[in-house]
């Protein structure tokens, strides 16, 4: 097996396991609430008429839930973005239970392969999700689509890691990280403000994470830097 599809194949289990063991929005794991800087930029186009709005890698609907139930009362879409079946069902399933499925326009796709049409959203959103495309040339590739498929005063919100570390506990020795994309946070900032040059950079902040997951049965530390870029197309 390549090192492409083992990536695939163990965030596969990862997540359908998340997934089954927990309800959203329910305390005790990441899908408890949806990322504030996420909310608080959808919140600055709150007066807008029609809103159209991509989430790249939506997952359950961590974020895209509570982005629809806030444009519920204007008129708009979140197109989501998954490549995991078990999370556009549910998806699908959550949207019903929370009353947002007319907003809500789910798509079974990985990113890589999802075409974003020029000029057709106002904010894109990628939480997590943008490591999980299979190169550095393609990361470029997909921001260079995300500038051009923003639509004039509209805005991206990217959270990605960036210094990716995979440890096991037991003997403290590094393992290859599950990620596809592992830059250093200078090339990943870089990067970002090369993509998105000439947009307003309302938010560039970068947060040392470090917590334990279960990789085969065995106790990993997965440490990384987190990077958090919002930036408005003015």
């Amino acid at each position: 097996m390549d090192r492409i599809t083992n990536i695939r194949v163990e965030e596969k289990k990862y997540h359908d396991q998340c997934y089954e063991s927990s309800k959203l929005f329910e305390p005790g794991s990441w899908l408890h609430k949806p990322v504030t800087t996420v909310i608080n930029l959808i919140n600055q186009y709150k007066d807008q008429e029609y809103i159209s709005i991509l989430d790249l890698g939506a997952g359950v609907g961590r974020n895209s839930i509570p982005i629809a139930e806030s444009i519920k009362p204007r008129n708009g879409k979140v197109v989501c973005v998954d490549l995991l079946e078990s999370a556009i069902e549910k998806l699908k399933s959550y949207s019903q239970e929370f009353g947002v499925e007319p907003y809500i326009v789910p798509i079974l796709s990985d990113i890589e392969h999802f075409s974003i049409e020029p000029n057709e959203y106002d904010i894109i959103v990628a939480v997590s999700s943008l490591e999980h495309v299979s190169s550095a040339q393609v990361l470029e590739q997909k921001l260079c689509e995300m500038n051009a498929g923003t639509r004039t005063g509209g805005a991206i919100c990217i959270i990605i890691a960036s210094n990716i570390l995979e440890m096991l506990v037991e003997n403290k020795q590094e393992l290859d990280p599950m990620f596809e994309v592992n830059l250093s946070t200078e090339r990943m900032i870089d990067l970002l403000k090369q993509q998105f040059a000439g947009w307003e950079i309302e938010q560039l902040i970068v947060k040392s994470l470090a917590f334990e997951i279960n990789r085969n049965g065995q106790p990993v530390k997965l440490t990384s830097d987190c990077i958090t870029f919002v930036a408005k197309k003015s």
